[in-house]
């Protein structure tokens, strides 16, 4: 790594590490220091009580949480599209699930209403929300929108 090169935190999706990784080099499939899976993997990540904060506040791109369940349908619809944005906003984004039956307390803490809804973090905080299902591109150009990336 250059000395001065600007670096940002990753956190693994895999085992949770916190891996500096400098900006220069995020779009050349980076590994995790610790267990050497790779830190994107095209697909959104699932959290969970234990992960979610750790993605939340310790990973230095931004996050975007899909909150779903199983029973419902707009979100089986939508899972298909939002693992095809991870595809294409990696490494600049994390994409991840949260289960809303599995994880109530996350859900409660966001006062999620209704699903699929999305929530967009930067720095641990709230920069932007939208519920219903999308269509590729519409979901695509919010995801872009709300995170400020090409």
């Amino acid at each position: 790594m250059e000395p001065n090169a600007p670096s940002l935190h990753i956190v693994c999706p895999a085992c949770t590490a916190v891996n500096r990784v400098p900006e220069s080099r995020l779009a050349d499939a980076p590994h995790c220091a610790k267990c050497k899976q790779p830190l994107f993997q095209g697909k959104p990540a699932s959290l969970d009580a234990a992960t979610f904060d750790r993605q939340l506040t310790r990973s230095e791109i931004p996050l975007i949480v899909d909150f779903w369940a199983e029973w419902c349908g707009p979100c089986k619809m939508m899972a298909p599209v939002f693992a095809d944005a991870a595809r294409r906003l990696e490494p600049r984004v994390r994409l991840a699930k949260v289960d809303t039956e599995a994880e109530p307390g996350i859900a409660g803490r966001y006062a999620i209403r209704s699903i699929p809804t999305l929530i967009a973090f930067r720095g641990g905080r709230e920069i932007g929300r939208q519920s219903g299902a999308m269509p590729p591109e519409a979901l695509l150009s919010w995801c872009r929108q709300v995170t400020g990336i090409k």
